[in-house]
């Protein structure tokens, strides 16, 4: 079992940098490949960047290649997640995710999933 918490949402102006943060449970943290994804109201849920269970691999939506980067750090069992150059479309709350297997990260059908963060970017 593994739960997943987000942090580091909030508002911020266009332009602007936040970094979100996922705190993990569970004694294997470091067997999960994990993701972040957003949903913007209205939309469906959509993937943003997900990253290998050791680091070594990394892969990000179009829409926010250069602009976010997402990192690990095993030891504390944190996932981030570095927004910057935001665009008021990127406004969504920000879910994590957490699976063993890389597939199902990258496809949206993780087995676990945080509670979310909302991020507002301002025009």
């Amino acid at each position: 079992q593994v739960q997943l918490v987000e942090s580091g949402g909030g508002l911020v102006q266009a332009g602007g940098s936040l970094r979100l943060s996922c705190a993990a449970s569970g004694r294997t943290f470091g067997s999960y490949a994990m993701g972040w994804f957003r949903q913007a109201p209205g939309k469906e849920r959509e993937f943003v960047a997900a990253i290998s269970s050791y680091g070594y691999s990394t892969f990000y939506a179009d829409s926010v290649k250069g602009r976010f980067t997402i990192s690990r750090d095993n030891a504390k069992k944190t996932v981030y997640l570095q927004m910057n150059s935001l665009k008021p479309e990127d406004t969504a709350v920000y879910y994590c995710a957490a699976d063993l297997t890389w597939s199902r990260v990258v496809a949206g059908t993780s087995d676990y999933w945080g509670q979310g963060t909302q991020v507002t970017v301002s025009s």
